[in-house]
């Protein structure tokens, strides 16, 4: 974080958990106006909130593993080839063992993947774009193989897809709150009811807790509980402290004695995992059938998340909810609910304009209050927006965070930079 952000939050006496409470709530706030003027109520439903889970934990999962790669020094990506291996053994193990054999067997194909990136990139000093873009074009590949190999006829698979995963992973319902049952008696589903009630703001966020909190999966819980636990290891753990070190300055941490290589093998192998965790989401949790093609670029999503959320834990969070909403809204309500989100998108855009104004950033205030104006006219003169623009938000943001507050982004100092044990300063 610069000084002058510091300085600004310390004016305000918030803590960092206090920002993001109040950054969430003008979210909401504004999502709630939004809803209530338009009339676009899938924009704060629990169905809606409620798929932003499934769309983006994969995102988020890639965001993490590439954030544990690039803070110990190793640009990663592969991600996207991870992430298809994590897909292909993941479908295969679920068919074979079920749901959490193949949670585990697409985590270590990810990890595969991750070794990989790790023996070319660091004992071999290989280039980390030219080993990151041959990891995402062996993936396809070897996965058809493999398919071609594992699924004869009559099993229900092909070349290109995989048999069906036996079973399914347990979900939980909160009772009461949610619906959920006690002991077999169905419990009432307050949020449900106070979502329905269509009250500005109140029922807004019952909507939200209910998406969060209704016929969810165990292992959506478990890769939320990643984004807390990313950031203990990395920032209050003796290893993260070695990692971190090692994305800095590796010559320093090699003098004081830090196993640098040590450190970069398992930051890009625990990337790699995560990205494999990621693709046994998407099938285990999406589909229940690994499908060619399957990842659809949510690798590159992951990095683009990662950018967004200037390599910190909660703001990839952030990152992968704001572009698994935007998913969401396509494929639950693509006319309104597309149509509302721009409106949104005017308004954000517009008070992040004026508070660069008052941070006395006249370039930036002008480029997105040009932009705000720009969306709103667009609104106002169309009656839906083409799918095409959703798929293209993750990039368009992160070109925009790029350009505006590239100052800001805080990328470790030796990412990307080659390392040989013993060279000098």
């Amino acid at each position: 974080m610069s000084v002058q952000a510091r300085e600004t939050r310390r004016a305000a006496g918030l803590s960092r958990w206090q920002l993001w409470a109040v950054g969430v709530g003008a979210v909401l706030i504004v999502l709630s106006g939004v809803r209530a003027w338009t009339g676009a109520v899938e924009l704060t439903s629990s169905g809606t909130f409620g798929a932003v889970l499934i769309l983006g934990i994969p995102i988020m999962l890639a965001g993490l593993g590439g954030l544990y790669s690039e803070r110990t020094g190793v640009v990663n990506i592969g991600l996207e080839g991870m992430m298809i291996l994590g897909t292909w053994f993941g479908a295969w193990a679920g068919w074979k063992f079920g749901p959490w054999w193949g949670v585990v067997f697409g985590t270590l194909g990810g990890g595969l993947g991750g070794l990989l990136h790790a023996l070319a990139t660091v004992t071999f000093g290989i280039d980390h774009i030219v080993s990151g873009v041959a990891i995402n074009i062996l993936a396809p590949g070897l996965t058809r193989f493999l398919s071609a190999v594992a699924y004869p006829l009559g099993s229900g698979g092909s070349a290109t897809q995989s048999p069906q995963v036996q079973g399914n992973l347990p979900t939980v319902t909160l009772p009461i709150l949610s619906g959920g049952k006690i002991f077999g008696w169905a419990s009432p589903d307050v949020l449900g009811w106070l979502a329905t009630r269509r009250w500005f703001l109140v029922s807004d966020a019952a909507g939200l807790l209910r998406g969060a909190s209704r016929d969810i999966a165990i292992l959506t819980l478990i890769a939320l509980a990643l984004i807390p636990l990313t950031w203990w290891v990395l920032w209050k753990t003796r290893l993260g402290l070695r990692m971190r070190s090692v994305g800095e300055s590796p010559m320093a941490a090699e003098s004081l004695g830090v196993p640098v290589y040590t450190m970069k093998y398992i930051g890009v192998v625990t990337s790699g995992c995560l990205a494999g965790l990621a693709g046994a989401f998407l099938v285990l949790e999406s589909a229940g059938i690994y499908r060619e093609g399957q990842t659809a670029g949510r690798g590159f999503i992951g990095l683009a998340a990662l950018i967004f959320g200037n390599y910190r834990p909660g703001g990839v969070g952030a990152a992968a909810g704001l572009f698994g909403y935007a998913q969401a809204l396509q494929l639950r309500s693509p006319k309104t609910g597309i149509h509302g989100l721009l409106l949104f998108v005017t308004l954000a855009v517009l008070l992040l304009g004026l508070w660069m104004l008052y941070r006395r950033s006249r370039m930036g205030a002008g480029i997105l209050l040009a932009l705000a104006a720009g969306a709103y006219t667009w609104y106002i003169t169309t009656d839906h927006i083409a799918s095409e623009f959703v798929y293209m938000t993750p990039y368009v943001v992160t070109l925009l965070v790029l350009s505006l507050a590239s100052q800001r982004l805080r990328v470790p100092a030796a990412d990307g930079r080659p390392y040989r044990k013993g060279q000098a300063q």
